[in-house]
């Protein structure tokens, strides 16, 4: 846990990458479906905002309970038929990531080092900390950023497919 620093600033500097790259993006690629079982730009985004409550919420726990006990998240899973997840307006959602993230990072900015090393039960991972956890924040917003400029940018021939 030497990087913890290194975490925090990734974290910080997500909402202006993010930003940043949609406005790069012709705003009538944000919402193009590429193929079919592939999510929009658009859908990603709203995936990015929507998702961080309970982030935010998943963090509060581990300060509050003595070995939190996570249920995984299926975006999609309460909503059997779609595999789209809900789609905010862009703008709104650019701005709710960005002020859910900054009520992250003024709780991370708390925590002492006995809450870095928590530990807590996931049924999808065989280990998971709070430690991990705020890592698998940072991975996440950057997969999905990286995910997003795939479907931009690359040739449909070339797109990633996921399972």
């Amino acid at each position: 846990m030497q990087n913890i620093q290194e975490l925090l600033d990734g974290l910080s500097k997500a909402p202006q990458v993010l930003w940043a790259m949609v406005a790069t993006i012709p705003a009538q690629r944000i919402n193009r479906r590429r193929k079919e079982g592939y999510w929009t730009i658009g859908e990603h985004i709203s995936h990015l905002a929507l998702v961080q409550p309970l982030l935010l919420e998943r963090l509060e726990r581990f300060m509050k309970e003595e070995r939190p006990e996570f249920v995984p998240y299926i975006p999609g899973s309460d909503e059997p038929t779609s595999d789209s997840p809900p789609i905010m307006a862009t703008d709104a959602a650019l701005s709710q990531f960005s002020e859910q993230r900054h009520l992250q990072i003024e709780l991370l900015n708390r925590v002492d080092d006995a809450i870095w090393q928590k530990e807590a039960l996931h049924p999808e991972y065989e280990q998971y900390s709070f430690y991990i956890l705020v890592r698998h924040i940072l991975m996440h917003d950057y997969w999905h950023m990286y995910r997003m400029e795939e479907l931009w940018l690359t040739r449909d021939s070339y797109l990633t497919k996921l399972a």
